[in-house]
């Protein structure tokens, strides 16, 4: 393999790749990134076996194509390299004995190779039946769930967000069994087939970050155990997980005790001020008590002092509710609502609270009260 590249366009495409190679990983060909130079252009790959990557440069982004080939390279090492060497056009040379050149005007870097024939096959093909959306709103739909999904690998099914698909209706769900996020979004188009899919929320995370803010479709090809994103010159594919989602449904009411609107960036302010004297080792719990047209949200550590601030609300009745709840989860759920007010719900100081946009929704927040008593 020999070719002549601008720097600039090699490290937006290592850029891309390099998100799917694992630190952890002690198998090394899973460490490294596959450079495959054909008649058409330059393919990059990477995978950890949890998700692959695969970017595509067009032999007209190529500045000159000498021989073609593959080779297998540490992905760390030439990543690092090619983010350090100037912007310039940069020569790329496999050599004998299983190695590479890496050369530009004042520098030369020799890096060894691995056996190429030793990466994984990547089966990459189209579905067929894509679920096609706009890029923008499947990042949002992202952004606005991944926060509720748990961290604990003793229940890999709340590891991931769970993606239902009926017709043209699209809802995605996330809960680490203390709240829940749900989100729904209705598709251009209908799918021919239901879908019910768990995909791990930290391969959601790295693929968003290669998502555009714009009008560009994303393709979802879903399999039986594995979905291939495409858009772009990008494919990633992610494993799923195989298990049972639990059925949130029967957890949003139908009525209310009490719905409380307040305006999102106020309340947020508060609770933020609040949580200032709480603990993370006792959830963060702060007090939110109605009066009438005012609610106070109090918190305090014994041995530290107190703080109490109040907010302006609107009620739809005379109920008052005195309830707990941890304030990081309460801000994390109000930052995803994107409004100027919100609605708050409640069903007793035991019952779970609901969050929504006053004017939608289409997105649901859901966070369990403590009790502290």
């Amino acid at each position: 393999m020999k070719l002549e590249i601008k720097q600039s366009i090699l490290m937006e495409h290592l850029n891309y790749v390099i998100k799917g190679i694992s630190s952890k990983n002690i198998i090394p060909v899973l460490n490294c990134i596959k450079f495959e130079l054909t008649n058409e252009g330059l393919y990059l790959m990477s995978t950890d076996n949890d998700i692959a990557i695969k970017t595509f440069i067009t032999k007209e982004k190529i500045e000159k194509i000498e021989m073609l080939g593959t080779i297998l390279v540490s992905g760390r090492y030439i990543y690092e390299i090619i983010r350090k060497l100037p912007g310039e056009v940069i020569k790329i040379e496999e050599v004998l004995d299983n190695k590479i050149d890496i050369k530009t005007a004042n520098s030369n870097f020799n890096l060894n190779c691995n056996e190429a024939s030793e990466f994984p096959i990547l089966d990459l093909q189209d579905s067929e039946n894509p679920i096609i959306m706009n890029q923008a709103i499947f990042k949002t739909i992202i952004r606005q769930t991944a926060f509720a999904s748990s961290q604990q690998e003793s229940r890999p099914a709340l590891t991931g967000i769970n993606f239902s698909i009926n017709g043209n209706t699209l809802e995605a769900s996330a809960t680490d069994s203390y709240r829940v996020s749900k989100k729904k979004v209705e598709l251009k188009e209908e799918s021919k087939i239901p879908v019910n899919i768990i995909i791990p929320t930290r391969n959601l995370n790295e693929l968003i970050k290669l998502l555009e803010e714009d009008d560009e479709n994303i393709e979802l090809h879903i399999f039986s155990n594995k979905i291939i994103f495409k858009f772009n010159s990008i494919i990633m594919m992610s494993r799923l997980i195989n298990g049972d989602f639990p059925d949130l449904s029967k957890l949003i009411p139908d009525t209310y005790y009490l719905e409380v609107t307040v305006n999102l960036n106020t309340f947020y302010k508060a609770l933020d001020r609040a949580s200032l004297l709480t603990n993370e080792s006792d959830k963060n719990i702060v007090t939110f008590r109605t009066d009438e047209d005012i609610a106070q949200i109090s918190s305090n550590i014994p041995e530290i002092g107190h703080v109490e601030e109040t907010v302006d609300i609107e009620k739809n009745n005379e109920n008052e509710i005195e309830i707990s709840f941890s304030s990081k989860y309460m801000m994390d759920a109000v930052r995803t609502l994107e409004c100027e007010n919100i609605k708050i719900m409640f069903n007793g100081e035991l019952k779970p609270i609901i969050i929504k946009n006053l004017d939608d929704d289409n997105l649901i927040e859901l966070i369990v009260p403590i009790r502290t008593y």
